[in-house]
């Protein structure tokens, strides 16, 4: 209000000032303007508003082509507008099988995979399980369903027993798809599932004699299928396209709802915001369960007519080998990718690294466009309207947000922890937030008065990576090798709690919760704590104990975590 006041007061049309030339009376204002604080902000505009305009430039430029049509369009119809600029380009490779499948191959086994879809009687609101490895015929499968309304369950491959039954029982599936490299995996949960959901096997396993659930062979049935367009699907822009999981690792996945709208918005926001170029060829080794892989990197052939190289797996020692075979321009990475490849910036003189933080479900995604090196993300200071976020302050005991003395949510200051957050506004697509299909863990993540009072946000930062378990032990009688094995049998490899720490009981808040900060903070030093802590080294296949040695060798990168 003061430098408000400032500026009024020397107002040339004001009787006092009336006299003075109106360029004096703007640079005194300007003088006093600074002189109050005011050169914080033009100090951060002039650092930043290279970088802001391009964040507002790509946001105007999205608003104006939803404002065009978008809201009435579909993933299908959009591709299919890409598919009549480049039918004969090559739009997915897959490194695995050397298959190079062009815009019209594509859109014409999205027909097929349609066409089978409406004979199985499945049409709009209807679910399917897709449960297979990355290769170009997942997405066909779940475009050729988007095209006649049917939403497919892209389920993690790794997922097994427990896990994999919960996902496709929370999804509703009346039928799944897999993989045959996948089968003895169907196989165990065959008796669980619905006895009513019809099962669908692809590709050639001739090395491995695998048990195969009954099932019918998918691939003659695509073969045999029209692959002339059907007839369109009523959905529409904020429809529900598909979904992804997450992670599991603070409990079972959860399914999120993936709408139109939203894969475009994360698709666009990518090709514009990084400088992509319709000729560029990505090199995908994400999976594609995963919204990185699938939407990030697929959805840039989908939408703007990039070549997508797809590779099954990430593999360090094929890596390059791959990248120059296809020629590939754009490589994409997400965690810890990067740490394989040596000095890979300077190596190659990679002129552009571009980041983004994000959940496949939240809205208040940031990203790294101009090579911040240490940034993940930045949030305009000159246009924070324009995409409204804001780190939360909390208490780092409890995990609870800190509020105001008029209930409003604190923000933090530079450099401080906190817990990010998005404005919610379902009827913007940058802002909206449609969850998961389990309406009480949508709730979990919302959260009131914010930004105003009464005001909705979604709030991140619950879902993390499985780093240490700490495991009340009962009378000394925990056993490592018969915990690893039932680890190993229920969860995926990257799902393997790296260290353990044994305590005589876990320390827990007022309200039951986990008290995490003291373990955090003492880590895996046995220095720290007088618990026993142990290690799972990945080349011995067991857990070991963390001594003063042990811990020292992983430290200093002498033992692989």
């Amino acid at each position: 209000m003061l430098r408000g006041s400032v500026l009024a007061s020397l107002s040339p049309e004001e009787g006092l000032l009336s006299h003075v030339p109106w360029l004096w009376s703007l640079a005194a204002g300007l003088g006093l303007y600074l002189a109050t604080g005011g050169w914080r902000f033009l100090y951060v505009a002039l650092c930043t508003i290279k970088r802001d305009l391009r964040l507002v430039c790509t946001v105007l430029e999205e608003c104006w082509r939803q404002g065009g049509g978008r809201n009435r369009s579909t993933i299908p119809s959009l591709f299919g507008q890409t598919a009549a600029l480049y039918p004969d380009k090559p739009a997915l490779v897959c490194v695995s099988t050397g298959e190079v499948w062009t815009f019209r191959e594509l859109a014409g086994r999205c027909n097929a995979v349609s066409h089978w879809a409406r004979a199985q009687g499945w049409g709009q609101g209807d679910v399917v399980a897709l449960y297979l490895g990355s290769r170009p015929l997942l997405v066909a499968l779940w475009m050729g369903l988007a095209q006649v309304g049917v939403e497919a369950a892209l389920i993690n491959y790794n997922l097994r027993c427990d896990s994999l039954l919960h996902c496709v029982g929370v999804s509703g599936a009346k039928g799944m798809v897999f993989g045959v490299e996948l089968a003895e995996a169907v196989s165990e949960v065959r008796s669980s599932l619905d006895p009513s959901m019809v099962l669908f096997s692809t590709g050639s396993v001739q090395s491995v004699d695998l048990p195969t659930p009954s099932a019918q062979n998918l691939d003659p049935l695509l073969a045999s299928s029209s692959r002339d367009p059907p007839p369109p699907t009523t959905k529409g822009f904020n429809d529900r396209l598909f979904y992804i999981y997450t992670s599991g690792t603070t409990g079972m996945p959860k399914a999120a709802i993936v709408v139109h709208s939203r894969f475009y918005r994360i698709a666009a926001f990518g090709f514009h915001s990084f400088g992509l170029r319709h000729d560029d060829i990505i090199y995908n080794s994400l999976p594609l369960y995963h919204s990185a892989g699938n939407i990030m990197g697929v959805g840039q052939c989908l939408l703007h007519g990039l070549t997508v190289v797809v590779k099954a797996k990430f593999s360090a020692s094929s890596f390059w080998d791959d990248c120059v075979k296809y020629n590939c321009t754009v490589i994409q990475y997400i965690g810890e990718i990067c740490r394989y490849l040596l000095e890979f910036t300077q190596r190659f003189r990679i002129r552009q690294v571009a980041e983004f933080y994000g959940a496949t479900e939240c809205n208040c995604s940031i990203s790294n466009v101009d090579g911040k090196v240490g940034a993940c993300g930045f949030h305009s200071q000159i246009f924070p309207s324009m995409y409204p976020i804001k780190l939360l302050r909390m208490n780092e005991d409890t995990m609870e947000l800190v509020r105001d003395k008029n209930g409003l949510c604190i923000g933090c200051q530079p450099g401080e922890p906190g817990l990010l957050a998005g404005y919610i506004d379902q009827s913007d697509p940058l802002r909206r937030f449609d969850g998961y299909v389990d309406r009480r863990a949508t709730n979990k993540k919302i959260v009131n008065d914010v930004f105003t009072l009464g005001d909705a946000a979604y709030l991140s930062g619950v879902e993390g990576k499985a780093g240490m378990a700490a495991i009340a032990e009962g009378e000394g009688r925990f056993d490592c090798d018969a915990f690893l094995g039932a680890v190993r049998k229920a969860l995926p490899s990257y799902a393997h709690p790296l260290f353990l720490r044994l305590m005589p009981k876990v320390d827990t808040t007022g309200t039951f919760k986990i008290q995490k900060t003291r373990l955090q903070r003492e880590g895996y030093n046995p220095l720290h704590t007088a618990d026993r802590i142990f290690f799972l080294n990945s080349h011995l296949g067991r857990y070991e104990a963390v001594t003063e040695e042990l811990y020292r060798a992983i430290t200093e990168g002498r033992l692989r975590l």
